[in-house]
């Protein structure tokens, strides 16, 4: 595997932060949600989401 460049570090850093933000504000969000279909594609954001983080947390280590 390639060696990333502090930048490249940084800014998957940045996307880390980002993404935890995100998945945090649907997981708070989601309660008060009474549409099945939204809490539905909710759900899956925070599925999908907690995948991309795992892979950044992989690209970082």
């Amino acid at each position: 595997m390639q060696k990333l460049g502090v930048h490249e570090k940084l800014e998957l850093h940045e996307l880390l932060t980002f993404k935890t933000t995100c998945i945090t504000k649907t997981q708070t969000m989601l309660p008060l949600v009474s549409d099945s279909n939204l809490k539905n594609i909710l759900q899956q954001d925070i599925s999908g989401g907690t995948q991309d983080i795992q892979q950044l947390r992989n690209l970082l280590v």
